[in-house]
């Protein structure tokens, strides 16, 4: 029984490499034809790694690439986001995100934020979930080496300076804690979507012949509130609120 599951086991340790492997060597050659300019063959191999179940933010970003040189400019903006999301401190990713978004069509002024808003949204997006947790077990684990350290040191100044380092990473571990509760919750409920039609017309309910809303066009990022049939609730950052159809919006 045992020879049989370790069998088993070395099967699929064998067949996960094997196909991490294929997907590799499809990255290199999709990476080949987009140096070549062959744009469209680099976005279809590209496609089939993302289609084979593999995802990361250099696969994401390599797509964002390919469709931004096809003119397909929604779907670049979509593959940024969706790298950035897995990669949030990665320049490179956060700079063509930027250059791509100077060509959509929408300025739209958000409503304004009070700074304190503003600065605790910047800090949430600094880091992804798993960022988050590691920064939360390393302030952890260095709060439990401060609290053995306090048992052996010997003088009052060294136990003060202890005690009070301690207590700056106590407090340092609360906010951890709290960011990523903060971070889980957002990541749940607010879903964030990227326009891919070059232009799409919002109607004030969920209906074909309801009155029109709003235009808004190619690349736009969108909060997706709500949806019904085929169709979805949008909101923009200046707090309009419209129902588009489905298949004009892709999700983050």
């Amino acid at each position: 029984m045992n020879y049989f599951k370790f069998l088993i086991a070395a099967v699929i340790a064998f067949s996960v490499s094997a196909s991490a492997k294929d997907a590799q060597e499809l990255m290199k050659q999709a990476n080949e034809f987009y140096r070549n300019g062959k744009y469209e063959k680099a976005l279809e191999v590209y496609s089939s790694v993302k289609h084979a179940g593999y995802e990361g933010a250099s696969l994401y970003y390599n797509l964002g690439n390919a469709y931004y040189r096809l003119g397909k400019l929604g779907y670049a903006i979509l593959n940024y986001e969706k790298a950035l999301k897995l990669s949030p401190a990665d320049e490179d990713i956060k700079h063509n995100l930027d250059f791509a978004n100077l060509g959509t069509v929408d300025k739209i002024q958000p409503l304004p934020e009070f700074f304190i808003f503003v600065w605790w949204d910047s800090l949430l997006a600094s880091f992804t979930i798993n960022g988050w947790t590691y920064i939360l077990y390393s302030i952890f684990i260095l709060l439990l080496v401060i609290i053995v350290l306090y048992f052996f040191v010997r003088t009052i100044f060294l136990q003060k300076l202890v005690l009070f380092s301690g207590l700056g990473t106590l407090i340092l571990l609360l906010l951890s804690v709290s960011l990523l509760i903060v971070k889980i919750n957002r990541e749940e409920t607010l879903v964030h979507g990227i326009i891919v039609e070059q232009a799409v017309t919002a109607k004030t309910s969920p209906d074909i012949n309801s009155a029109d809303a709003f235009i808004i066009h190619e690349g736009l990022k969108v909060n997706l509130e709500d949806n019904l049939d085929r169709w979805v609730k949008i909101k923009l950052t200046d707090g309009k609120v419209g129902w588009i159809e489905n298949n004009t919006v892709e999700k983050i």
